[in-house]
């Protein structure tokens, strides 16, 4: 490493130089990920204030789950299975084969467990005395 270089902490992430290097970097290793975002959002029918929904997106034939989430009161009722079938339905659309996520123990690990994703990681202790789970899933 040459003395010149510097190394700085930064308030502001650089993203718009370091997302589009690794982007560049990805792609010639191992092609274009065709990335396309998905968001599907659940609203109430009287002020249309969201209550729940689900966001993501595909790449490299992948279903990336980054956020799902139905209000509490509403749980158990369809929507939360709903929401997740309409983001792999799309998936498959646009050719992914395999869907990942993650959730903690106090979230939802049994409702992926039960919508037929598979445990391939955990971190225990994370946060404190819960654990994250890692699913996957073939389309």
């Amino acid at each position: 490493m040459t003395d010149a270089l510097t190394i700085s902490y930064e308030d502001q992430p650089a993203w718009g130089v370091i997302g589009p290097a690794i982007d560049e970097y990805n792609r010639s290793r191992a092609g274009d990920d065709n990335a396309q975002p998905l968001c599907f959002v659940l609203r109430s029918p009287d002020d249309e204030e969201i209550i729940g929904g689900v966001i993501g997106a595909t790449y490299w034939s992948w279903l990336h789950i980054d956020l799902m989430w139905v209000r509490e009161d509403l749980r158990e009722r369809g929507y939360g299975r709903r929401l997740l079938e309409l983001a792999e339905e799309t998936a498959r659309k646009r050719g992914a084969t395999h869907s990942h996520l993650d959730t903690f123990s106090f979230q939802a690990p049994d409702f992926y467990a039960a919508s037929g994703y598979e445990v391939f990681g955990k971190l225990t202790d994370y946060p404190g005395r819960h654990s994250r789970y890692y699913f996957s899933k073939e389309l």
